[in-house]
């Protein structure tokens, strides 16, 4: 459904962001873009609807190449919703309703379908009755969802959410991942990039690792994690289950209790994190 091929791209000052970037999710599929901070994530995802520009590579939906010019960005953007990390950068406008009624009125639709629209979304993230409020009165996790709200309203097919989880509290974070969990099973194509590891397992259906601008691995998470070597070199870590699973692998490489990695707590930990999943 969505394909970058051959992607590479610089900043002005000539620094290499991307370097042979070949990514692909297909319809219905949520798809996580695992790399620790500054690895690429947030640059590769602007490349999805034309914010950037590749130096090189091309971007495609549905077989059809993304060009630069006006009307296929505003083809290219009804079909690819952007969160970005920091919904600050996003919301803009003095309500909510506004905020969100903001896509939907420049793609040219008429003011009922864009209440129709505003309601929908609204409705879909938990926010109903926020219409009048200011988005800066909002906490961090309703500023995510009005955001979510407002690419909703522009009805796309695949959503690309940056760091959808950052800066949230457990809570917050685990309504956000609910809510993108249910719109993936009502169709929506889902792209999320995460640092967070112990998410990935859970949600994704496939999983690509970046590090310094470059795709070093892709597959199942169970196909990705297998690869210890590879996710310490990225500088990541194991997601707990599977730390768990090496551990217990090793358990008879160790002479006594002293040597295990884990204290008694961080198991007890980690225990408790698979009970509650």
């Amino acid at each position: 459904m969505l394909k970058a091929q051959n992607i590479s791209y610089s900043y002005d000052d000539g620094t290499k962001a991307l370097n042979n970037i070949d990514f692909e999710v297909e319809k219905g599929e949520m798809v996580a873009l695992l790399g620790e901070n500054g690895a690429g994530k947030s640059t590769l995802f602007l490349h999805f609807n034309g914010i950037y520009k590749p130096d090189s590579g091309r971007i495609l939906i549905d077989g059809e190449e993304l060009e630069y010019d006006k009307k296929s960005l505003l083809k290219f953007r009804q079909k690819v919703g952007i969160v970005f990390q920091n919904p600050d950068d996003q919301l803009f406008a003095p309500t909510v309703e506004e905020d969100v009624a903001f896509g939907p009125l420049n793609l040219g639709l008429s003011q009922s379908e864009t209440q129709k629209r505003v309601s929908e979304a609204l409705k879909k993230v938990g926010m109903e009755g926020y219409e009048r409020k200011a988005p800066h009165h909002l906490s961090g996790g309703q500023k995510k969802k009005v955001a979510i709200a407002g690419i909703l309203a522009m009805k796309p097919e695949i959503m690309v959410l940056d760091e959808p989880t950052a800066g949230l509290d457990p809570k917050g974070a685990s309504n956000i991942l609910k809510l993108l969990y249910e719109l993936n099973n009502e169709g929506m194509t889902i792209i999320i990039s995460t640092h967070d590891v112990d998410l990935v397992p859970i949600y994704s259906n496939k999983v690509y690792v970046i590090n310094s601008g470059e795709i070093i691995k892709s597959g199942t998470a169970k196909e990705v994690f297998s690869d210890i070597g590879l996710i310490r070199n990225a500088n990541l870590r194991l997601p707990r289950v599977a730390h768990l699973f090496e551990i217990l692998d090793k358990k008879d490489h160790f002479d006594s209790i002293e040597d295990y990695p884990l204290t008694i707590s961080e198991a007890r930990h980690i225990a408790n994190d698979l009970f509650n999943h």
